[in-house]
């Protein structure tokens, strides 16, 4: 990889069938992961950090259906994180699938799951 940028990822997108619950839902998680606020349209929203960010899209060319994470496609998103960001997201309604001590596994109300990886010091 050539280039001044950092990082695996330019950008995640998400395509959500409710972009108002999983705006909700995520930005408070998003905001304690320490992302800023980085886009807003119609059917989008971005969070930020550094140079990567996360879309989440509720796109006319969505087919109906919802997610399912055992299906192809997305299992899961994993991120570095704090126990502070997983209070964050119980408080906005994620339901708690594991705890391992390092690792919490969360859903969110539309079937996305997000692995929060805590350091020692979180």
């Amino acid at each position: 990889m050539s280039g001044t940028t950092t990082g695996l990822f330019h950008h995640v997108e998400l395509w959500v069938e409710d972009l108002r619950r999983a705006e909700e839902q995520w930005s408070p998680v998003l905001l304690a992961l320490g992302c800023t606020p980085f886009q807003n349209w119609e059917v989008g929203r971005s969070w930020r950090l550094g140079e990567a960010y996360l879309v989440m899209e509720q796109s006319p060319a969505l087919r109906p259906g919802g997610h399912d994470r055992l299906r192809a496609g997305l299992n899961h998103l994993a991120v570095h994180g704090s126990r502070s960001a997983v209070g964050a997201a119980l408080a906005a309604g994620w339901t708690l699938r594991v705890d391992t001590g390092t690792a919490v596994h969360l859903v969110d109300g539309q079937g996305f799951e997000l692995e929060v990886v805590c350091g020692e010091e979180n």
